[in-house]
């Protein structure tokens, strides 16, 4: 009997001994540096001539492994394994399949701090955010594992006399994922676990800044027992690979977390009909978000402004659920920007392997030009309040930034920046702050800081999000507690870590009887 699902705790590094098996880890992933990692297809290891590099973006000239780069020679391979393997996997018992992932939880709590020391590296994540990236993995394990045994359960459907019905969730078939870089252990494998716990079989494109985390992702999903060729391990460019697989038409389904632009890209082209397909592909994607935080006058603004800070400097500001958009009534504005300013001011900013470190450096050189771009334009739509300076050299850091005053035209407002930059507005009343925060085309994450019952009453009516939070900061949604997945462009409301998301890589079958 599997006992109900709980979240896994986080690690207390208030306590010397969490902090010395840290340090540990953090010593054995230098160790590891310049480590090379295949492909893997149909579970065996496949070497090519060519390589994608993974750097330090803390240490940019430092090597934190490469791994072999895929062509669509091995995108075809890849996919043949897939197919092989489907019939089997999709017809292995639920209970069978759960299993494996639940041994795979069991392994990765035990490696927990080896898998967030190579975040730290490979993706400049600070401790306790590798910490929680780690236990979400886990988290969706556990939680997808439960899902397949509910699914294959007898679901409930009315009865009618005479006859035997049932209704039975079918996996879709072979399926390629395409995870993002800022969460590049969870999300990676929240989105691997869910379509293999619903029988399907996928092949895993990790995102080229961070494939070292997701080689060892795969390695332990085989440790743990999963069949050859039920996930393929396919590193390679967007364009050659990963556009060749979305159109491909032997892939059922695509499922994409990242950016607007590639996420419509994906979509645009797998609702192209291709030659020999018998399917509508399905595409589950997350787009990212422009988030608001909403703070009126009845609210506590040391609190908002903790909540604030936390949401949009956590991991450099490059998540989707970050704060982007402080919007604060008229008679608070300057109460609540004030204390912003001086928490952003205090933030200790350093290499993410510092346990003293707050902020990190930004994921790459790309990723660096982009955000100081935005804080240029910025300078000229808005007051540059706090910030905006690059750092240490040695790595990709910037200042956390702070602009006020910023009208809500302005590009800093309306666009997704994915970095440490905040734009703030003052509103004329609480009705108007919530007009502004939906006067967006994303609609993922949002929060509001307020005491009055109405006003809250009001934002759970009219905020337009997928996650909204009521006085606390908008990021860390928790699997199985606050399902995760917004509107609009923020990608296809599937609500990642619930009860929606297994059946999207599902399709149902209803059987009827007539009895004698």
């Amino acid at each position: 009997m599997v006992p109900e699902f709980r979240n896994e705790p986080l690690t207390d590094f208030s306590r010397p001994a969490e902090r010395e098996a840290f340090a540990a880890a953090l010593a054995g992933a230098r160790a590891e540096r310049g480590r090379e990692w295949p492909l893997v297809i149909d579970g065996q290891p496949v070497w090519t001539a060519a390589w994608i590099d993974s750097h330090d973006p803390c240490e940019k000239d430092q090597l934190v492994g490469r791994v072999a780069r895929a062509s669509r020679a091995e995108a075809d391979r890849a996919l043949d394994a897939a197919e092989r393997a489907a019939h089997d996997w999709a017809r292995l018992p639920a209970a069978a399949r759960a299993g494996v992932l639940l041994r795979a939880a069991a392994l990765l709590r035990r490696r927990k701090h080896d898998f967030s020391a190579t975040m730290v590296y490979e993706i400049g994540k600070t401790w306790p955010e590798a910490d929680a990236d780690t236990a979400e993995a886990i988290d969706f394990l556990e939680f997808y594992a439960r899902e397949a045994c509910r699914l294959a359960a007898e679901q409930p459907l009315t009865r009618v006399a005479g006859t035997d019905n049932e209704l039975v969730y079918l996996p879709l078939g072979v399926g390629v994922v395409i995870p993002p870089w800022n969460f590049p252990l969870a999300i990676a494998c929240g989105m691997a676990a869910a379509p293999i716990a619903a029988g399907n079989t996928v092949i895993l494109k990790p995102a080229s800044l961070t494939p070292v985390v997701a080689a060892k992702l795969v390695d332990l999903l085989h440790e743990a027992g999963l069949s050859p060729g039920v996930v393929s391990f396919l590193p390679g460019s967007g364009g050659e690979v990963g556009e060749y697989l979305v159109a491909h038409p032997r892939i059922r389904f695509v499922s994409f977390t990242g950016s607007r632009e590639v996420g419509c890209r994906i979509y645009e082209l797998a609702a192209k009909v291709q030659p020999g397909q018998r399917w509508l592909k399905r595409v589950v994607a997350e787009m990212g978000g422009k988030d608001p935080i909403v703070v009126d006058e009845s609210a506590d603004l040391d609190e908002a402004a903790a909540g604030v800070v936390a949401s949009a400097y956590s991991f450099q500001g490059q998540k989707c659920s970050a704060c982007s958009r402080l919007i604060a009534v008229q008679s608070v504005y300057r109460a609540v920007t004030e204390r912003v300013i001086e928490r952003a001011r205090a933030l200790r900013v350093g290499a993410a392997a510092d346990p003293a470190s707050q902020v990190a450096a930004l994921a790459s050189a790309d990723q660096f030009a982009k955000v100081q771009g935005y804080v240029e334009i910025g300078r000229q739509e808005g007051h540059l309040a706090l910030g905006g300076r690059p750092g240490d050299p040695q790595g990709y850091y910037l200042e956390p930034t702070v602009f006020c005053d910023v009208p809500p035209s302005a590009r800093i407002f309306r666009e997704e920046i994915f970095g440490p930059v905040l734009a703030c507005t003052s509103a004329l009343d609480f009705e108007e702050a919530i007009r502004l925060a939906n006067d967006s085309d994303y609609g993922l994450t949002g929060s509001v800081y307020a005491r009055d019952p109405g006003r809250l009453a009001y934002a759970r009516r009219e905020l337009h999000v997928g996650n909204l939070y009521i006085n606390r900061k908008c990021t860390g949604a928790l699997v199985g507690v606050e399902p995760f997945g917004g509107f609009g462009m923020s990608g296809t409301s599937a609500k990642a870590g619930g009860r929606d998301y297994l059946p999207l890589f599902t399709q149902a079958k209803a059987i009827s009887e007539r009895l004698a």
